[in-house]
């Protein structure tokens, strides 16, 4: 190419807005081809221009929109599951993001063969063709509805604010957070996630555009787009690189204008499995042990956004069983679990906790799971529930097991009731997983040991010992282990976060929960009924080998899972 046949493209270039490759295609200085060779020598990628429509695996587009794929110039067109490969035929190699996202969506490394934006658009709708010919497409839209529209689907020729608040979603589904909140500040709007429990800012945008924006999600959720003065909620159900995800949403009037705050609920991602959620073998044998009686009450204590309602939802997975009649009242229903019959709190209709758990004794229930006991009322028909022959799994806010049981009684409950019907507590909270890859070991403070429950003096000589060990049933100390994708820290050091590519700089990947399971027995009946406090009935209950919220994440630490700063932060109250 001559160097004035080169000026003259980056100069129309500007006047056209495209890339400098397709100006001098148009121009008719080079061929797609010559532009797709240059393209894969500078980004040291391999070009196929001989793949045909016969050598796509047809079965990889259904996870993918046809919005999607034309929108971006890609198709993927081979997964090798047992390299965990998806081969991706792409025109344009400066489209990281949303190549990056096919491996989201697959769940495989991608690797990318170059091939011009006309062969690729030429494969991409004689492959999607040949897939939906036989399908009544107009007759699947009126049976799935519009709550089943996949995020993906949104293309360059969707509204920009409909692009900007799908990419919202889906990128905060690609990092696995909890919840995006969109906030109006006093000249922009920051969007910020929530992942493993902590906020981090993500993007921030021209404050003109929040109107829109927030307009947007509130179709999205069926709200009233006109009411910006009263909070409003809603929800979204939508597929997300075809996965169904709920989405709770919330708005606010705050001083700039309307926040709104969406809390995702990926069903996908969330095992609802005793096994899977980091509960100690001495804990989980006294759970199973409790939620497998015929009768009582089993209560789990922590904060909001500990994970009390993955643990109930676990249990009731665990003893859903068709002999079993389980009935549940929440608020709200946050994932559907098949052979359960599950009510949701409606304000608007008085259809409240009480409310519920009162009509559900009149229909022969087995076990009863109320989303939470709040008030006096509730307590009471749960404790009558459980005494006339019912199991009962609830959760209460408190901040250990032991002052559970004296939140029922400051409710009016009356102390001998509350001790003939509790069986177990469960108190936890979640601690971020130190990430595996780039986690460095480091010596611990000796006094930063003593806090956690470790003797300084075994610890360093390598022999880590804990206060309450993690027993089996015969009483014998467990040896501590680290469990699958983790390691055990070299002697004398444990494992403290650093921060890369994959944790987001963040040092951590994931959660796990540090639990303290209270067995209620006689000891702790008898301090129940003569209404002791919480701290003398968490002392009786030490006494009696109780391994406290701390000593469950000194465990998880010496085991290589987290690390000293998390276990302390989430156990402040023990301090």
């Amino acid at each position: 190419m001559r160097p004035e046949q080169l000026a003259e493209a980056l100069s129309a270039q500007h006047l056209e807005d495209e890339r400098v490759g397709e100006t001098l295609v148009r121009l008719g200085h080079c061929t797609e081809l010559d532009v797709t060779r240059a393209l894969a020598r500078q980004f040291g990628l391999p070009v196929n221009f001989e793949l045909s429509d016969e050598d796509v695996d047809d079965s990889l587009i259904e996870q993918l929109p046809i919005g999607y794929a034309r929108g971006n110039l890609v198709l993927p067109w081979r997964l090798d599951r047992g390299d965990d490969r998806l081969d991706v035929l792409a025109a344009d190699p400066l489209k990281l993001d949303e190549i990056d996202d096919l491996s989201t969506v697959y769940d495989a490394e991608v690797e990318v063969w170059l091939t011009t934006q006309t062969r690729v658009l030429e494969l991409i709708n004689k492959t999607y063709s040949k897939r939906t010919k036989d399908v009544d497409l107009e007759k699947k839209a009126d049976e799935y509805g519009e709550e089943d529209e996949d995020i993906l689907h949104a293309s360059a020729e969707d509204a920009p604010i409909i692009r900007f608040v799908n990419s919202l979603i889906f990128n905060a589904s690609k990092a696995k957070a909890s919840d995006i909140h969109i906030e109006p500040g006093d000249r922009e709007i920051v969007v910020r996630y929530r992942v493993d429990g902590v906020l981090k800012e993500v993007r921030r945008a021209p404050k003109g555009h929040m109107s829109s924006i927030i307009a947007r999600v509130k179709i999205m959720a069926g709200l009233n787009i006109a009411e910006k003065r009263l909070p409003q909620d809603g929800r979204i159900r939508r597929k997300i690189a075809g996965k169904e995800v709920d989405m709770r949403v919330a708005s606010a009037p705050v001083s700039h204008g309307e926040r709104i705050t969406i809390r995702l609920l990926d069903k996908s991602a969330v095992m609802l499995d005793l096994d899977s959620i980091g509960i100690a073998t001495d804990h989980l044998r006294i759970v199973r042990e409790t939620i497998h009686r015929p009768h009582g009450i089993f209560l789990v204590t922590g904060p909001t956004g500990s994970g009390k309602t993955t643990t109930l939802y676990s249990a009731l997975s665990e003893i859903n069983t068709p002999d079993l009649n389980i009935l549940t009242v929440e608020d709200p229903v946050e994932f559907q679990l098949e052979g359960i019959s599950q009510v949701q709190v409606n304000s608007k209709i008085d259809l409240t906790f009480a409310r519920g758990l009162r009509s559900f004794l009149r229909h022969d229930p087995d076990v009863i799971m109320v989303g939470e006991i709040r008030d006096i009322e509730t307590a009471e028909i749960a404790i009558q529930a459980s005494l006339t022959g019912h199991l009962v799994l609830s959760t209460i806010h408190t901040n250990d097991a032991a002052t559970g049981i004296t939140r029922l009684v400051d409710m009016g409950v009356q102390p001998f009731l509350v001790a003939s019907s509790l069986v177990a507590l469960q108190a936890q909270r979640l601690i971020r997983r130190v990430c595996p890859l780039c986690c460095k070991a480091v010596a611990p403070d000796p006094k930063e040991l003593e806090m956690m429950g470790v003797i300084p003096d075994a610890f360093f000589a390598g022999e880590p010992s804990l206060r309450v060990p993690v027993r089996d049933k015969h009483g014998a100390a467990i040896p501590i282990v680290a469990p699958d994708g983790y390691e055990l820290p070299p002697r004398g050091k444990l494992w403290s976060a650093v921060g890369c590519d994959k944790c987001n700089d963040s040092g951590y990947r994931g959660r796990t929960g540090v639990y303290e399971v209270l067995s209620v027995t006689e000891e702790i009946r008898r301090l129940a009924i003569r209404n002791a406090s919480g701290a003398e009935i968490k002392r009786a209950a030490i006494a009696q080998g109780l391994r406290t919220l701390r000593d469950d994440g000194a465990h998880k630490v010496l085991s290589g899972i987290s690390t000293i700063d998390e276990v302390l932060r989430v156990t402040a109250e023990e301090a």
